[in-house]
Protein backbone atom coordinates (compact mmCIF):
# COMPACT_ATOMS: atom_id res chain seq x y z
CA UNK A 1 0.00 0.00 0.00
CA UNK A 2 1.63 3.47 -1.15
CA UNK A 3 1.63 5.92 1.59
CA UNK A 4 -0.23 9.05 1.87
CA UNK A 5 1.48 12.14 0.77
CA UNK A 6 -0.61 14.04 3.92
CA UNK A 7 0.14 11.64 6.53
CA UNK A 8 3.19 11.71 8.29
CA UNK A 9 5.62 8.67 7.88
CA UNK A 10 6.00 5.79 9.61
CA UNK A 11 9.57 5.46 10.82
CA UNK A 12 11.35 2.30 9.10
CA UNK A 13 10.60 -0.12 12.05
CA UNK A 14 7.34 0.55 11.91
CA UNK A 15 7.01 0.34 8.49
CA UNK A 16 8.87 -3.57 8.23
CA UNK A 17 5.79 -4.24 11.33
CA UNK A 18 3.19 -3.02 8.50
CA UNK A 19 4.63 -5.74 5.92
CA UNK A 20 4.67 -8.46 8.07
CA UNK A 21 1.13 -8.11 8.87
CA UNK A 22 0.40 -7.87 5.51
CA UNK A 23 2.07 -10.61 4.84
CA UNK A 24 0.54 -12.78 7.58
CA UNK A 25 -3.10 -11.54 6.16
CA UNK A 26 -1.88 -12.39 2.60
CA UNK A 27 -0.75 -16.01 3.67
CA UNK A 28 -4.56 -16.38 5.43
CA UNK A 29 -5.92 -15.32 2.30
CA UNK A 30 -3.93 -17.77 0.32
CA UNK A 31 -4.60 -20.57 2.50
CA UNK A 32 -8.53 -19.93 2.50
CA UNK A 33 -8.55 -20.28 -1.39
CA UNK A 34 -7.60 -16.84 -2.44
CA UNK A 35 -10.51 -14.61 -0.16
CA UNK A 36 -11.05 -14.08 3.24
CA UNK A 37 -14.13 -11.83 5.11
CA UNK A 38 -13.68 -8.55 5.55
CA UNK A 39 -13.88 -9.70 9.30
CA UNK A 40 -11.15 -11.85 9.60
CA UNK A 41 -9.15 -9.32 7.64
CA UNK A 42 -9.77 -6.85 10.53
CA UNK A 43 -9.23 -9.32 13.23
CA UNK A 44 -5.61 -10.20 11.75
CA UNK A 45 -4.91 -6.41 11.11
CA UNK A 46 -6.26 -5.55 14.89
CA UNK A 47 -5.55 -8.41 17.04
CA UNK A 48 -3.07 -10.84 15.33
CA UNK A 49 -1.13 -12.15 18.60
CA UNK A 50 1.88 -9.90 18.72
CA UNK A 51 1.33 -8.36 15.38
CA UNK A 52 -1.93 -6.70 15.21
CA UNK A 53 -2.50 -2.86 15.70
CA UNK A 54 -4.06 -3.47 19.81
CA UNK A 55 -1.41 -6.27 20.24
CA UNK A 56 1.75 -4.85 19.56
CA UNK A 57 3.78 -1.87 21.23
CA UNK A 58 3.00 0.86 18.91
CA UNK A 59 1.72 3.85 20.92
CA UNK A 60 -2.33 4.11 20.27
CA UNK A 61 -3.52 6.89 22.26
CA UNK A 62 -2.67 10.88 22.80
CA UNK A 63 -1.05 13.52 21.33
CA UNK A 64 2.37 10.93 20.13
CA UNK A 65 -0.92 8.10 18.87
CA UNK A 66 -3.83 7.50 16.95
CA UNK A 67 -7.07 9.19 18.33
CA UNK A 68 -7.86 10.52 21.53
CA UNK A 69 -10.68 9.77 23.89
CA UNK A 70 -12.64 10.89 26.36
CA UNK A 71 -10.75 10.50 29.40
CA UNK A 72 -7.98 11.81 27.31
CA UNK A 73 -9.52 15.00 27.07
CA UNK A 74 -10.20 15.90 30.52
CA UNK A 75 -10.99 14.31 33.96
CA UNK A 76 -14.54 15.39 33.93
CA UNK A 77 -15.34 12.61 31.82
CA UNK A 78 -14.53 10.18 34.61
CA UNK A 79 -15.25 12.36 37.75
CA UNK A 80 -18.72 12.45 36.41
CA UNK A 81 -19.26 9.02 35.05
CA UNK A 82 -17.92 7.91 39.13
CA UNK A 83 -21.17 10.13 40.08
CA UNK A 84 -23.74 7.66 38.13
CA UNK A 85 -21.40 4.78 39.24
CA UNK A 86 -21.87 5.84 42.93
CA UNK A 87 -25.64 5.52 42.40
CA UNK A 88 -25.59 2.09 41.19
CA UNK A 89 -22.91 0.85 44.40
CA UNK A 90 -25.61 2.94 46.45
CA UNK A 91 -28.13 0.16 45.29
CA UNK A 92 -26.03 -2.92 44.77
CA UNK A 93 -25.01 -5.16 47.60
CA UNK A 94 -21.96 -6.53 45.57
CA UNK A 95 -20.51 -3.65 43.64
CA UNK A 96 -17.11 -4.54 42.08
CA UNK A 97 -16.57 -2.74 38.91
CA UNK A 98 -15.45 -4.48 35.60
CA UNK A 99 -13.82 -2.40 33.00
CA UNK A 100 -13.08 -3.48 28.95
CA UNK A 101 -10.34 -1.78 27.39
CA UNK A 102 -9.13 0.60 29.66
CA UNK A 103 -7.07 2.30 27.18
CA UNK A 104 -4.38 4.21 28.98
CA UNK A 105 -5.78 4.05 32.26
CA UNK A 106 -6.88 7.36 32.64
CA UNK A 107 -10.76 6.48 33.03
CA UNK A 108 -9.99 4.11 35.63
CA UNK A 109 -7.87 6.64 37.72
CA UNK A 110 -10.24 9.78 37.22
CA UNK A 111 -13.13 7.41 38.22
CA UNK A 112 -11.56 6.10 41.68
CA UNK A 113 -9.85 9.03 42.97
CA UNK A 114 -13.35 10.14 42.54
CA UNK A 115 -15.60 7.72 44.11
CA UNK A 116 -12.71 7.80 47.05
CA UNK A 117 -13.59 11.45 47.68
CA UNK A 118 -17.55 9.85 47.93
CA UNK A 119 -16.45 6.95 50.10
CA UNK A 120 -17.88 4.67 47.17
CA UNK A 121 -14.89 3.05 46.21
CA UNK A 122 -15.35 -0.61 45.13
CA UNK A 123 -13.94 -3.85 46.70
CA UNK A 124 -11.99 -4.50 43.18
CA UNK A 125 -11.70 -2.82 39.98
CA UNK A 126 -11.04 -5.29 37.01
CA UNK A 127 -9.33 -4.50 34.19
CA UNK A 128 -10.03 -6.93 31.08
CA UNK A 129 -7.33 -5.48 28.62
CA UNK A 130 -6.20 -7.45 25.16
CA UNK A 131 -3.10 -5.22 24.62
CA UNK A 132 -0.08 -6.04 26.46
CA UNK A 133 1.43 -2.63 25.53
CA UNK A 134 -1.92 -0.74 27.05
CA UNK A 135 -1.88 -3.14 30.22
CA UNK A 136 1.60 -1.87 30.62
CA UNK A 137 0.42 1.82 30.28
CA UNK A 138 -2.55 1.50 32.82
CA UNK A 139 -0.45 -0.23 35.49
CA UNK A 140 2.75 2.40 35.30
CA UNK A 141 -0.59 5.50 35.33
CA UNK A 142 -2.23 3.34 38.19
CA UNK A 143 1.07 2.80 40.83
CA UNK A 144 2.22 6.24 39.81
CA UNK A 145 -1.02 8.76 40.06
CA UNK A 146 -2.74 6.07 42.86
CA UNK A 147 -0.15 3.89 44.84
CA UNK A 148 -2.70 3.53 47.78
CA UNK A 149 -5.25 1.77 45.77
CA UNK A 150 -3.39 -0.24 43.69
CA UNK A 151 -4.68 -2.98 46.32
CA UNK A 152 -7.85 -2.69 44.89
CA UNK A 153 -6.96 -3.14 41.03
CA UNK A 154 -6.56 -6.34 39.14
CA UNK A 155 -5.99 -7.24 35.50
CA UNK A 156 -8.15 -10.36 34.11
CA UNK A 157 -7.49 -12.66 30.83
CA UNK A 158 -11.21 -13.64 30.87
CA UNK A 159 -13.96 -12.71 32.13
CA UNK A 160 -15.20 -13.60 35.80
CA UNK A 161 -17.94 -15.53 36.38
CA UNK A 162 -20.00 -14.88 37.78
CA UNK A 163 -20.11 -11.57 38.08
CA UNK A 164 -22.31 -8.98 40.51
CA UNK A 165 -21.58 -5.03 40.47
CA UNK A 166 -21.16 -2.69 37.37
CA UNK A 167 -19.30 -3.34 33.56
CA UNK A 168 -18.09 -0.72 31.53
CA UNK A 169 -16.79 -0.25 28.28
CA UNK A 170 -15.85 3.06 26.56
CA UNK A 171 -14.90 3.11 22.93
CA UNK A 172 -14.81 -0.85 22.83
CA UNK A 173 -18.18 -2.08 20.36
CA UNK A 174 -16.33 0.05 17.71
CA UNK A 175 -13.67 -1.81 17.47
CA UNK A 176 -14.54 -4.95 17.36
CA UNK A 177 -14.43 -6.79 13.62
CA UNK A 178 -17.29 -6.46 11.57
CA UNK A 179 -18.95 -7.93 8.39
CA UNK A 180 -19.35 -5.97 5.28
CA UNK A 181 -22.41 -6.51 3.67
CA UNK A 182 -23.73 -5.65 -0.05
CA UNK A 183 -27.16 -5.48 -1.25
CA UNK A 184 -26.81 -5.41 -4.82
CA UNK A 185 -30.29 -5.50 -7.23
CA UNK A 186 -31.85 -8.64 -5.29
CA UNK A 187 -28.42 -10.23 -4.38
CA UNK A 188 -27.21 -9.69 -0.57
CA UNK A 189 -22.95 -10.50 -0.87
CA UNK A 190 -20.42 -10.49 1.68
CA UNK A 191 -18.06 -8.14 0.78
CA UNK A 192 -13.78 -10.03 1.20
CA UNK A 193 -10.88 -9.09 0.59
CA UNK A 194 -8.54 -10.89 -1.87
CA UNK A 195 -4.62 -10.59 -3.08
CA UNK A 196 -4.34 -8.92 -6.22
CA UNK A 197 -1.90 -7.35 -8.42
CA UNK A 198 0.19 -7.30 -5.01
CA UNK A 199 -1.94 -5.86 -3.24
CA UNK A 200 -4.93 -5.88 -1.14
CA UNK A 201 -8.92 -5.45 -3.19
CA UNK A 202 -11.98 -5.73 -2.53
CA UNK A 203 -14.42 -8.61 -3.85
CA UNK A 204 -18.21 -9.28 -3.17
CA UNK A 205 -19.11 -13.18 -2.75
CA UNK A 206 -22.79 -14.57 -1.84
CA UNK A 207 -23.23 -14.89 2.22
CA UNK A 208 -22.59 -18.22 3.40
CA UNK A 209 -22.53 -17.28 6.79
CA UNK A 210 -26.18 -18.70 7.75
CA UNK A 211 -26.31 -15.90 11.11
CA UNK A 212 -24.80 -13.13 8.86
CA UNK A 213 -27.92 -13.73 5.89
CA UNK A 214 -30.41 -14.29 8.17
CA UNK A 215 -29.68 -10.29 9.81
CA UNK A 216 -29.39 -8.96 6.28
CA UNK A 217 -32.13 -10.57 4.59
CA UNK A 218 -34.31 -8.57 8.07
CA UNK A 219 -32.74 -5.99 7.25
CA UNK A 220 -33.33 -5.77 3.11
CA UNK A 221 -36.28 -3.54 3.48
CA UNK A 222 -34.73 -1.02 5.06
CA UNK A 223 -32.11 -1.23 3.07
CA UNK A 224 -34.05 -0.67 -0.02
CA UNK A 225 -37.83 0.16 0.93
CA UNK A 226 -38.79 0.73 -2.70
CA UNK A 227 -36.98 -2.01 -4.16
CA UNK A 228 -35.15 -0.02 -6.53
CA UNK A 229 -33.19 -1.98 -9.11
CA UNK A 230 -29.36 -0.93 -9.75
CA UNK A 231 -28.61 0.34 -6.03
CA UNK A 232 -25.75 -0.99 -4.16
CA UNK A 233 -26.13 -0.23 -0.56
CA UNK A 234 -22.82 -1.39 1.87
CA UNK A 235 -22.81 -1.91 5.72
CA UNK A 236 -21.40 -3.48 8.73
CA UNK A 237 -22.82 -6.29 10.33
CA UNK A 238 -21.41 -6.30 14.28
CA UNK A 239 -21.77 -10.43 15.13
CA UNK A 240 -19.18 -10.09 17.72
CA UNK A 241 -20.96 -7.17 19.44
CA UNK A 242 -24.13 -9.32 19.68
CA UNK A 243 -21.92 -12.39 20.82
CA UNK A 244 -19.90 -9.66 23.48
CA UNK A 245 -23.54 -8.95 25.12
CA UNK A 246 -24.72 -12.64 25.12
CA UNK A 247 -21.50 -13.19 27.40
CA UNK A 248 -21.78 -10.67 29.66
CA UNK A 249 -25.71 -11.76 30.49
CA UNK A 250 -24.15 -15.01 31.02
CA UNK A 251 -21.98 -14.05 33.63
CA UNK A 252 -24.04 -11.14 35.28
CA UNK A 253 -25.64 -11.86 38.18
CA UNK A 254 -27.18 -8.60 39.25
CA UNK A 255 -26.12 -4.77 38.22
CA UNK A 256 -25.68 -2.90 35.47
CA UNK A 257 -23.71 -2.97 32.16
CA UNK A 258 -22.56 0.75 30.98
CA UNK A 259 -21.74 1.32 27.18
CA UNK A 260 -20.31 4.28 25.59
CA UNK A 261 -19.53 4.57 22.00
CA UNK A 262 -20.28 6.66 18.84
CA UNK A 263 -23.15 5.68 16.67
CA UNK A 264 -26.60 5.51 16.50
CA UNK A 265 -30.38 3.52 16.29
CA UNK A 266 -31.34 1.38 13.54
CA UNK A 267 -33.10 4.06 11.41
CA UNK A 268 -29.97 6.34 11.43
CA UNK A 269 -27.27 3.84 10.96
CA UNK A 270 -29.18 2.39 8.13
CA UNK A 271 -30.06 5.87 6.27
CA UNK A 272 -30.31 6.12 2.53
CA UNK A 273 -27.28 8.65 3.12
CA UNK A 274 -25.10 6.05 4.78
CA UNK A 275 -25.14 3.89 1.67
CA UNK A 276 -21.45 3.32 2.12
CA UNK A 277 -21.65 2.22 5.71
CA UNK A 278 -19.05 3.67 8.38
CA UNK A 279 -15.98 2.37 7.90
CA UNK A 280 -13.07 4.03 9.48
CA UNK A 281 -9.82 4.07 10.03
CA UNK A 282 -7.43 6.35 12.47
CA UNK A 283 -3.27 7.12 11.58
CA UNK A 284 -1.58 9.86 13.64
CA UNK A 285 -4.87 11.56 14.36
CA UNK A 286 -5.88 11.49 10.51
CA UNK A 287 -9.08 9.89 9.70
CA UNK A 288 -9.89 8.10 6.47
CA UNK A 289 -11.93 5.18 4.86
CA UNK A 290 -8.95 2.92 3.47
CA UNK A 291 -8.79 -0.22 5.84
CA UNK A 292 -5.49 -1.61 3.37
CA UNK A 293 -3.17 1.29 4.93
CA UNK A 294 -0.65 0.36 6.77
CA UNK A 295 -2.40 -2.94 8.30
CA UNK A 296 -1.08 -3.28 11.95
CA UNK A 297 -0.34 0.33 12.38
CA UNK A 298 -3.66 1.53 12.40
CA UNK A 299 -6.71 1.86 14.20
CA UNK A 300 -10.04 -0.04 11.91
CA UNK A 301 -13.41 1.02 13.33
CA UNK A 302 -17.25 1.11 12.46
CA UNK A 303 -19.55 2.72 14.01
CA UNK A 304 -22.25 1.04 16.92
CA UNK A 305 -26.04 -0.07 16.05
CA UNK A 306 -27.17 0.53 19.04
CA UNK A 307 -30.94 -0.98 18.04
CA UNK A 308 -28.63 -4.80 17.21
CA UNK A 309 -26.86 -4.18 20.28
CA UNK A 310 -29.93 -3.80 22.31
CA UNK A 311 -31.77 -7.03 20.60
CA UNK A 312 -29.06 -9.05 21.88
CA UNK A 313 -29.57 -8.09 25.30
CA UNK A 314 -33.14 -8.36 25.71
CA UNK A 315 -32.68 -11.55 23.68
CA UNK A 316 -30.62 -12.35 26.96
CA UNK A 317 -32.71 -11.51 29.84
CA UNK A 318 -30.93 -7.81 30.53
CA UNK A 319 -33.54 -4.56 30.78
CA UNK A 320 -32.66 -1.60 28.85
CA UNK A 321 -32.15 1.15 31.20
CA UNK A 322 -30.95 4.33 29.75
CA UNK A 323 -29.91 5.49 26.37
CA UNK A 324 -29.15 8.95 25.58
CA UNK A 325 -26.54 10.92 23.95
CA UNK A 326 -23.09 11.61 26.04
CA UNK A 327 -23.83 15.35 26.38
CA UNK A 328 -27.26 14.38 27.80
CA UNK A 329 -25.53 11.58 29.85
CA UNK A 330 -23.13 13.83 31.28
CA UNK A 331 -25.16 16.67 32.04
CA UNK A 332 -27.43 14.45 33.90
CA UNK A 333 -24.79 13.23 35.77
CA UNK A 334 -23.44 16.25 36.73
CA UNK A 335 -20.57 17.67 34.86
CA UNK A 336 -21.31 21.27 35.38
CA UNK A 337 -21.44 20.59 39.02
CA UNK A 338 -18.01 19.44 39.11
CA UNK A 339 -16.42 21.89 36.59
CA UNK A 340 -18.13 24.68 39.56
CA UNK A 341 -16.08 23.21 41.97
CA UNK A 342 -13.11 25.08 40.33
CA UNK A 343 -13.36 28.24 40.81
CA UNK A 344 -14.34 30.86 37.90
CA UNK A 345 -12.21 33.63 39.12
CA UNK A 346 -9.55 30.60 38.71
CA UNK A 347 -8.98 30.88 34.88
CA UNK A 348 -5.69 29.28 34.55
CA UNK A 349 -7.62 26.02 35.86
CA UNK A 350 -11.38 26.85 35.29
CA UNK A 351 -10.96 27.91 31.61
CA UNK A 352 -8.79 24.90 30.14
CA UNK A 353 -11.52 22.78 32.19
CA UNK A 354 -14.04 24.71 30.23
CA UNK A 355 -12.90 24.16 26.81
CA UNK A 356 -12.52 20.28 27.73
CA UNK A 357 -16.41 20.56 28.61
CA UNK A 358 -17.53 21.56 25.05
CA UNK A 359 -15.74 19.09 23.70
CA UNK A 360 -17.11 16.06 25.78
CA UNK A 361 -21.56 18.15 25.13
CA UNK A 362 -21.04 20.00 21.93
CA UNK A 363 -22.78 18.45 19.20
CA UNK A 364 -20.19 19.37 16.68
CA UNK A 365 -17.72 17.11 18.63
CA UNK A 366 -18.40 14.62 20.90
CA UNK A 367 -22.02 15.39 22.29
CA UNK A 368 -24.10 14.32 19.60
CA UNK A 369 -22.27 11.13 17.87
CA UNK A 370 -21.33 9.13 21.40
CA UNK A 371 -23.96 7.46 22.89
CA UNK A 372 -24.62 5.86 26.23
CA UNK A 373 -26.54 3.33 26.72
CA UNK A 374 -27.19 1.18 30.22
CA UNK A 375 -28.68 -2.40 30.89
CA UNK A 376 -29.39 -4.48 33.58
CA UNK A 377 -30.36 -7.54 35.48
CA UNK A 378 -31.67 -7.69 38.69
CA UNK A 379 -31.63 -3.46 38.99
CA UNK A 380 -34.34 -0.80 38.60
CA UNK A 381 -33.52 1.96 39.89
CA UNK A 382 -33.87 5.13 37.58
CA UNK A 383 -30.09 6.21 36.55
CA UNK A 384 -29.30 9.87 37.02
CA UNK A 385 -27.66 9.62 33.49
CA UNK A 386 -30.88 8.76 31.78
CA UNK A 387 -33.25 11.22 33.25
CA UNK A 388 -33.70 13.34 30.22
CA UNK A 389 -33.26 12.54 26.58
CA UNK A 390 -34.60 10.55 24.14
CA UNK A 391 -35.01 6.81 23.92
CA UNK A 392 -36.95 6.83 21.23
CA UNK A 393 -34.02 7.27 18.59
CA UNK A 394 -33.36 4.12 19.46
CA UNK A 395 -36.07 2.01 17.47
Amino acid sequence: MSLQPSFPLPSEIALTHSHSVSALIKEQILASGGWISFEQFMNLALYAPGMGYYSSGATKLGSAGDFVTAPEISSLFGRTLALQLAQISQQLKQADILEFGAGSGKLALDILLELEKTAALPQKYLILEVSAELRQRQQTLLTSEAPHLMHRVEWLEQLPDPFSGIILANEVLDAMPVHLAVWQDDAILERGVIWQNNQFAWQDRPVHDTDLYAICNQLTPRINPDNQSGLEYVSEINLAAAGFMRSLAKILQQGVILLIDYGFGCNEYYHPQRSQGTLMCHYRHHAHDNPFYLPGLQDITSHVDFSAITDAAVDSDLSLLGYTTQAFFLINSGITQILAQTPIEDTARYLPQSNQLQKLVNPAEMGELFKVIAYGKEFTEPLIGFSTGDMSRLL
